[in-house]
This record gives structure tokens, sequence and C-alpha cells, in this order.
């Protein structure tokens, strides 16, 4: 009977021993994917552009341009068309555009291909025009 217990026992440590190096080499190799992907993403570059029309109804506006998190402008329009040209720099941008004086906020989508956008602000509050 002692042999048959001592059998069973030595078959589970062999099988804990076996779950443990398979544990230890699925994080192996996540822990290499995972640092393939950041070393890729270091490298990335982006060559495509926004270009920001502010067309009408700004004129005296004190606003903030932001690109994701990112501040692209925050000055006092003083003439129109006003115009920033901005590169990409992330997978997935939007622009907000933020009166300082009134702390309203438009959120736009930005394509992945870059582009021109047009905006004008009349009483409902801003809004993108055709491209």
């Amino acid at each position: 009977m002692a042999h048959r217990l001592n059998t069973n026992k030595q078959f589970m440590v062999g099988n804990g021993i076996l779950a443990f190096a398979v544990i230890f080499v699925v994080v192996i190799f996540v822990y290499m994917s995972m640092r393939l992907q950041s070393t890729k993403q270091a490298e990335r570059h982006f060559i495509e552009t926004y270009t920001i029309n502010l067309t009408r109804g700004f004129t005296g506006d004190s606003l903030s341009l932001f690109v994701n998190d990112s501040l692209i402008m925050n000055k006092r329009v003083t003439e129109e068309p006003f115009t920033v040209e901005v590169g990409r720099f992330a997978e997935q941008s939007a622009l907000m555009i933020v009166n300082n004086l009134t702390d309203e906020m438009s959120t736009f989508d930005l394509s992945e291909k870059g582009g021109t956008y047009r905006f004008e602000k009349d009483t409902d509050g801003v809004k993108q025009l055709s491209r």
C-alpha cells in the first residue's frame, strides 16, 4: 500500500513542477512581447499633419487648442482666418477647442490620415465645416 501512495506522490510532484515550468515559460514570452512592443512604439513616427482653420466668429476670443492632452495654442485670436498646423503624434487624435473666458469646450475627432479642418463659431457654439 505504501508503495502505491509513494507513486501518486511522485506523480503529483512531477505535475506541480511541470505546471510551474509552463507558467514560467508563459511569463517569459509575455515579457519579451511587451518589451518588443514598447521598442516598436518608441520608434513610431507619423508623417501626417493636421491643419486647423478657425474661419469665422473667433475674433477677440481667448482660446486654447488641445490635441489629445497636449496644449497646441493658448492665446487671443486677433484676426481671421487663423491657421494652426500640427503634426500627428498618436494613433488616435481628438481636437479640443476651449474658450478660456467661459470654459466652454468643443471636441472633434481627427482622422488618422491627417487633413484640413475648418471651424466656425456662432450662437450655437463651435461647428466643424465640411471638407
